[in-house]
């Protein structure tokens, strides 16, 4: 039987008129990585607050490692990790130190406390820096020391608030595969992020949130599956005109056209109708095709059309 380690029965949150939460009901699976998807203001972070016990919720239940946030939050978050989308990294405070704070916070005792802390600074390179205040730190290098700071307790369940937001390349990198690596050690992973390509790669499940409510869950290649009739042929000329653009509008069976940099995507339903229609252009007008593919529907078009409703 599988085990639910996150269950949530209509959990809302109101702030006097405004219901940022509204009644959702979902379940996190062990050793999965759930993702959570949706616009600004959509009640991604309220969500993480309540199930982390920060807030308390309005009305609805919820059961975290099998404990109720309200009633049993403190035996709760020995077990869980939270990373926050505004930094939660004292400054002022060296990257040893902001460990040690943190290790303290969760009663981690403190020869295993510093034992942990060298650990985890080895493992994100940063035990050469653990000295420097965190404040001198770049982004990218303060977002590796508070995820550091949230596997202190070594939890079961992390749960991350958009932890490559901003990031450079390399950093965001190195946090998805440290992602997937304490995923394939057994940790259950929350991941709140816009970052579609991160949720597509990363995630098993996806719960995708609008204005307070979860209008959908399941696996990204399912969710893709809704709108199959979504497909696009992406293409590239040896040279572009403005009216390059209304020309492939007019080719038959294409519903319309976005153009992407120095590409064109054409959606459509029938691609093979398209790209007949695309290398027939491509003749007519004495062009150069310099790439030419056919893409089935993107999480990215899912979000889109999820949200649109």
């Amino acid at each position: 039987m599988l085990e639910l380690v996150i269950e949530a029965e209509g959990l809302t949150k109101r702030y006097g008129h405004i219901l940022a939460v509204d009644h959702i009901s979902f379940g996190v699976l062990k050793g999965e990585v759930f993702g959570f998807l949706g616009p600004n203001g959509a009640g991604k972070t309220t969500t993480i607050r309540m199930l982390t016990g920060l807030t308390k919720p309005t009305e609805g239940t919820a059961r975290v490692m099998g404990f109720d946030i309200i009633r049993e939050s403190k035996k709760a978050k020995k077990r869980i990790g939270l990373v926050p989308e505004v930094s939660n990294v004292y400054e002022e405070l060296s990257v040893w130190d902001n460990l040690m704070f943190a290790g303290e916070i969760y009663g981690v005792p403190s020869v295993e406390r510093k034992q942990k802390g060298r650990e985890l600074l080895e493992m994100f390179e940063l035990y050469d820096r653990r000295r420097d205040k965190a404040g001198k730190l770049s982004k990218g290098l303060k977002r590796r020391v508070a995820i550091a700071m949230a596997l202190m307790n070594e939890p079961e369940l992390l749960f991350l608030d958009e932890p490559t937001s901003g990031l450079d390349v390399p950093s965001a990198r190195m946090i998805r595969n440290f992602i997937r690596s304490l995923n394939r050690e057994g940790v259950t992973i929350f991941l709140a992020t816009h970052n579609m390509e991160e949720a597509n790669s990363l995630c098993e499940r996806i719960a995708i949130m609008k204005q307070g409510r979860i209008v959908a869950v399941d696996s990204p290649e399912k969710l893709k599956n809704t709108i199959e009739s979504s497909k696009s042929v992406v293409v590239s000329f040896s040279r572009l005109s403005r009216e390059l653009k209304g020309k492939l509008e007019k080719l038959q069976g294409v519903e319309r056209v976005v153009v992407e940099g120095d590409k064109f995507r054409l959606y459509t339903a029938d691609p093979p109708t398209v790209l007949e229609g695309v290398f027939m252009l491509a003749q007519r007008e004495g062009l150069r095709i310099i790439s030419v593919n056919t893409m089935a529907p993107s999480l990215e078009d899912v979000f889109m059309m999820l949200i649109k409703r």
